[in-house]
């Protein structure tokens, strides 16, 4: 079992500290106390996330799919999927050691949801894995949000993605977020680090599948749950939100 190192913070401790949550440590509360003196709007950005996830659960649930696939998930706190959609059947995937094993801890108990530990990158195995717990045969959510712009292009994500929407059933929803900015930066061989997809490269990720209105936008304006306040300021657009389906 992985061990636990009190002096290295963990992102997806720091994820749920910034998202309000409990299931962090002193080091990760230090790491985004520091992070959000040099980026304010990071705390904003990750709730816009959490929020954009939120609601596309409830969707797709309305839709009538019950089975969610959720690449890259961190821990399963703070309003995740199987808190969202309890009657729901959900598999959370990371392919850190040591968030798999907080995670399963946070999850014992529960008889719907389940977290597997799988390579991100690998479809055939996150799909295997996957699989002993969800009807791939039936219409499944995938859901990987705020985690394919930490993916560089050297690492073909789209040819994973393209992987993940042609295995799953007809009826099927794909639901991303991807950080993005009007410049891109190069790495020093040349190659664009992954972190700074332009919308037309993000938009790609859905392939043929069918976005739902009102497509690919701001995180924080895919289907709000109230009309912002009159004069009220718009998020950075750093990070869009989609929710396609599989026709």
């Amino acid at each position: 079992m992985p061990q636990f190192d009190p002096h290295t913070p963990n992102l997806a401790r720091m994820y749920d500290y910034l998202l309000g949550g409990k299931d962090n440590f002193a080091v990760d509360r230090e790491a985004i106390d520091r992070l959000t003196d040099l980026i304010p709007e990071a705390l904003p950005l990750a709730r816009a996330n959490r929020g954009f996830l939120q609601r596309a659960v409830r969707y797709v649930a309305e839709a009538g799919v019950d089975q969610f696939l959720h690449l890259g998930s961190g821990l399963p706190t703070q309003g995740n999927v199987h808190e969202v959609v309890p009657d729901a059947l959900v598999v959370y995937v990371d392919q850190d050691p040591i968030v798999a094993a907080h995670a399963r801890a946070l999850l014992e108990g529960e008889d719907r949801a389940v977290f597997v530990e799988a390579d991100l990158l690998d479809p055939d195995e996150v799909l295997a894995t996957a699989s002993g717990f969800l009807d791939l045969d039936e219409p499944v959510a995938v859901l990987m949000v705020s985690m394919l712009h930490f993916v560089p292009d050297g690492r073909d994500p789209h040819g994973m993605v393209a992987g993940l929407r042609e295995a799953v059933a007809p009826g099927s929803y794909l639901a991303l977020t991807h950080a993005t900015s009007t410049s891109r930066q190069e790495n020093e061989e040349g190659s664009s680090t992954g972190a700074d997809r332009s919308p037309e490269e993000i938009r790609a990720f859905f392939g043929d599948f069918e976005l739902v209105p009102p497509g690919l936008v701001q995180a924080a304006e895919w289907r709000p749950d109230r009309p912002r306040l009159v004069g009220g300021a718009p998020l950075p657009s750093y990070v869009l939100a989609g929710l396609a389906r599989k026709p």
